[in-house]
């Protein structure tokens, strides 16, 4: 199947607005239901750095990501989003309590789309100013 640069936009917005919901609240599964059987997912730092491999390996990040930020992360802006046929890459700023510390980031994360499954998930951010470096490992 070929995939579709308008589909792969509408899946990626859908999953995008699961993935900050579940920043914001702890809620995961309708992210989690949205990810391929053979999802993979790549983090920059601590415990998950480098490639991370299925399902419940996403849940267990996601419900690392929930604990580390027990009042939830909020998204502030989104500054840019670029895309192609299978990947599509959001831009934005967020801000919470890291570990009783506040927490403010610029944030890439990107998702491969797969028909109307998220295939991969990479992450990539870099200090907005205002977090402290904490050792996550």
């Amino acid at each position: 199947m070929v995939q579709n640069r308008e589909n792969t936009l509408k899946v990626a917005h859908q999953a995008f607005e699961h993935f900050t919901h579940g920043l914001a609240t702890g809620e995961w599964q309708a992210f989690l239901e949205m990810l391929t059987d053979d999802f993979t997912f790549w983090f920059p730092i601590g415990k998950f750095q480098g490639l991370n491999q299925g399902k419940a390996k996403a849940k267990e990040f996601l419900d690392y990501v929930s604990t580390s930020f027990p009042s939830g992360i909020k998204l502030v802006s989104l500054d840019c989003i670029t895309s192609n046929e299978t990947t599509v890459v959001f831009e934005f700023r967020d801000e919470g309590t890291l570990f009783r510390q506040p927490y403010k980031n610029r944030v890439a994360v990107s998702f491969d789309v797969r028909e109307d499954k998220i295939c991969s998930y990479r992450e990539h951010f870099g200090s907005d100013g205002k977090s402290s470096l904490v050792n996550t490992n």
